[in-house]
């Protein structure tokens, strides 16, 4: 993919490479290549291009990277799929007068 972009600079995705193993899990399920190695450590390449879908935070087996999935592109390509309407982007306006975002 890496062909979509994220909002610049909202994104929740962040690594602590003192944390790092440097396994590359964490670049092998990432479906964006937000994440490179670089001397033996993990490192953010794209990180503007992550859709926050959890999955280099999910496998990463020493928890160096946070990120809160489910929120961002992420929820809005799930909530397309289920069918949900009145979204824009990432919020869901499920009662009426809720604020969004």
């Amino acid at each position: 993919m890496g062909q979509y972009h994220y909002l610049k600079d909202v994104v929740t995705l962040a690594l602590s490479e003192d944390k790092c193993v440097g396994c590359g899990i964490c670049i092998e399920v990432c479906p964006q290549g937000v994440i490179a190695m670089n001397n033996g450590t993990a490192h953010l390449l794209n990180r503007d291009d992550c859709m926050e879908c959890g999955a280099c935070a999910g496998n990463c087996p020493t928890e160096a990277i946070t990120v809160e999935a489910g929120v961002g592109c992420a929820a809005a390509v799930i909530n397309s799929a289920l069918g949900r309407t009145n979204d824009a982007c990432c919020c869901i306006i499920e009662k009426k007068g809720a604020s969004c975002c």
